[in-house]
């Protein structure tokens, strides 16, 4: 391990330390407070002061920690508090974002935190209450005010609920919030800094590079969100799993518990009826003797527990069930012995069994009755028949609302550990893969090699990054260390030859240029000045903000580097021709002026063997070469090209061409003033000359007399 491990294992072992103390100092806050409300017997919480403020200054990691952790313990005493431990997770998650964001150090800021809170704990909070328990105006920080609202009028119980839980959270969490204002205004700034629990497996990033890594560029989705959807529907696809499993599990039990205990009334009705004397009942009803005393017995036994609907007793006929004791229920008046009841039917596929006097199965039904389960208990006199069904009728509505109940605090329960594993997930995911991924690719769109400097920046930027994950990421990390190294070498001897390749280029194009002209006793410097003069030139157009969209650099590379080639075919030419003292014929100028088109298919020849038709300096240089003698008004040669067909490469040497023949000595001629040459140019001007260049050409003067004086002293 290097150094540089060392003090990162060292920042990490240090930044869990004040976390974990941070953690527990905040759990303790949170004790201190419910026992203060309690012992002072304020219409308050305070459980929660403690869990912002872990969040407030260790993120999102400590205030969940500290929130669940709160609650989760307070459970052990009771166990419902475990239920709302989502509450106070969604707290802590909505504490961290505004302390990230300097909500608790702006007066806005704090009254926007203390109603998100209120709106969290006491207003969802009232909702999974009643969810969980219906609501119970006899217990309860809020009931006194809660009876207040209500025998006030104009709020139903729900909202006398909703609203005196709001009022009451609204004061606790503007007590929360002011605690957590205060210990950030007095806790020096280097200690927040150090109690923030980071995560880095790298060199720390500013604010502004965190920005920029996470921001989405090309990507669909961000691989961020493909970590919380994977981790998420994990999650949640087991909770649902689990969920259900449980659900049915709990359903399954209740029904079974209700079964066992219709089982035992029934049996317990059953014993109560005399079987002998059922015909009897049946025929005489009330008049019969005994018969008040068992319907008595038999209401008895339905009263005896809430779950019990109805009991009663039924012959079961062909037509119908035949009424022999049905004893008045609260809510129903009771039938007379000897009524006929059509049959349910859920009933009547076990038809043929209770006409044989058989048992048959619990029934559940919600027909004309509501939602129940039926028991059949057959009532057999001395000789085995069955002379009736003792029947009693089970509510199944409460079951369903255990069922939703049981749900809801699954449910509560789930979300508190959901948000819980997906934040460690994140936090995990961020510092671990997203950040040191992202931090990455950021640093590589950023490589320039352009120069040795920026190279050497280049290499030093991907190495301070500093990954150290310990897994595959940071063998990446070292992977694209040594690539970045590598290119950059490969890059820099790239360079070093290409600059040797373009100097030895360049080199040869002279030599053969000289060769050329050298043939001409009288053109003396003519390539390198006519070089001279297209780069000023050029310079001066994009300086004029003329033909900008031409005059790139490689452009301008290619046409000052090719200048020299513009007469290549000359070789073509005699020297006789080339240095006849006198006035060309009519027929010599026509075969000087070949010379252009000779150059064209040397330089074309040139372009064939390269392989392409459009390679830098050669395609400007045929330009050069064929078209320097062209004329803007279109009487030049070879093709009389005329304005822009002509390329601007070649229009731009026509200046040159002829200024440089202007100032010359030449077989023929003396060399004219700089400044006659100078009147010949502007004269020549939008007839001879592209107006623009020649504009450009006369702009630049005292650098065309340096140039030309230059060599006049050569």
């Amino acid at each position: 391990m290097n150094r540089s491990d060392g003090k990162n294992a060292n920042n990490r072992k240090e930044r869990l330390t004040l976390a974990f103390a941070l953690c527990a100092v905040c759990l303790a806050v949170n004790f201190l407070g419910v026992r203060l409300a309690l012992g002072l017997k304020l219409p308050l919480y305070l459980d929660n002061i403690g869990g912002v403020l872990a969040a407030a200054l260790g993120g999102y990691i400590p205030g969940i920690f500290v929130g669940f952790l709160t609650n989760l313990i307070n459970g052990i005493n009771d166990y419902t508090t475990a239920y709302y431990g989502s509450l106070t997770v969604l707290i802590a998650i909505c504490a961290a974002w505004f302390a990230r964001k300097g909500y608790f150090r702006k007066p806005g800021g704090l009254l926007i935190a203390t109603l998100t809170f209120a709106l969290i704990g006491g207003g969802l909070g009232s909702v999974l209450t009643w969810m969980l328990y219906g609501f119970d105006f006899g217990t309860g920080v809020s009931a006194p005010l809660v009876h207040r609202i209500y025998e006030a009028g104009g709020l139903s119980m729900f909202w006398s609920q909703f609203a005196a839980d709001m009022l009451i959270d609204l004061a606790d969490k503007a007590i929360t919030v002011a605690v957590v204002a205060l210990v950030l205004r007095l806790l020096p700034q280097s200690l927040q800094d150090r109690l923030y629990l980071y995560g880095w497996q790298q060199a720390p990033l500013s604010e502004r590079t965190l920005a920029d890594a996470g921001r989405d560029r090309s990507r669909r989705m961000s691989l961020r969100f493909k970590i919380i959807l994977l981790v998420g529907m994990a999650t949640l696809t087991v909770a649902v799993v689990v969920t259900a499993i449980s659900f049915i599990h709990f359903r399954n039990a209740s029904i079974e518990e209700q079964t066992n205990l219709g089982y035992g009334v029934a049996e317990l009705a059953s014993v109560t009826i005399d079987a002998e004397r059922v015909d009897e009942f049946i025929a005489e009803g009330e008049r019969a003797e005994g018969y008040s005393e068992i319907k008595a017995r038999l209401a008895d036994i339905m009263s005896s527990s809430e779950d019990i609907e109805y009991v009663y007793a039924y012959r079961i006929l062909e037509d119908g069930c035949q009424v022999v004791f049905d004893p008045d229920s609260p809510d129903t008046p009771g039938m007379a012995a000897g009524e006929m009841v059509e049959f349910d039917d859920a009933f009547r596929k076990y038809l043929p069994d209770l006409l044989a006097g058989k048992p048959i199965e619990p029934v559940i039904s919600d027909e004309k009755y509501g939602w129940l389960l039926t028991i059949y208990q057959p009532v057999y006199d001395a000789e085995g028949k069955c002379q009736c069904y003792a029947a009693v009728d089970i509510s199944m509505t409460h079951i369903a609302l255990d069922g939703y109940r049981f749900l809801a605090r699954v449910v509560s329960l789930f979300l508190g550990f959901f948000l819980l594993i997906l934040a460690v997930a994140i936090w995990l995911a961020e510092y671990n893969v997203i950040l040191p991924i992202n931090s990455m690719s950021l640093t590589t769109d950023r490589f320039a090699y352009d120069s040795v400097s920026a190279r050497a920046n280049t290499v030093q930027r991907i190495k301070k990054l500093d990954i150290h994950t310990g897994d595959e990421i940071e063998s990446l990390y070292h992977a694209v260390v040594k690539t970045t190294e590598d290119t950059m070498t490969y890059i820099a001897d790239v360079q070093e030859k290409s600059e040797t390749i373009s100097k030895l280029q360049n080199g040869l194009i002279l030599v053969l240029a000289d060769m050329v002209e050298s043939r001409d006793k009288c053109t003396g410097d003519h390539v390198r000045k006519t070089a001279a003069y297209a780069r000023i030139i050029m310079e001066q157009m994009r300086r004029e903000g003329v033909y900008t969209d031409q005059l790139t650099d490689e452009f301008m590379y290619d046409v000052e580097n090719s200048a020299p080639l513009h007469d290549v075919g000359k070789i073509q030419v005699s020297d006789a021709l080339l240095n006849k003292p006198g006035k060309l014929t009519d027929e010599e100028f026509d075969r000087m002026k070949q010379h252009t088109i000779a150059g064209s298919e040397i330089i074309s020849k040139a372009l064939a063997v390269v392989g392409k038709d459009d390679t830098g300096y050669l395609q400007e240089a045929r330009n050069l070469a064929a078209y320097h003698h062209e004329k803007w008004n279109g009487k030049g040669y070879p093709k009389g090209l005329e304005g822009e067909n002509i390329p601007l490469s070649a229009r731009i040497m026509a200046v040159a061409d002829v200024f440089d023949a202007l100032v010359s000595r030449r077989s023929y001629k003396e060399p004219f003033p700089f400044e006659k040459a100078m009147d010949i140019i502007r004269e020549g001007a939008g007839s001879h000359f592209d107006p623009l260049v020649a504009k450009a050409f006369l702009d630049a003067a005292d650098e065309v007399r340096r140039v030309c004086e230059m060599h006049m002293d050569v």
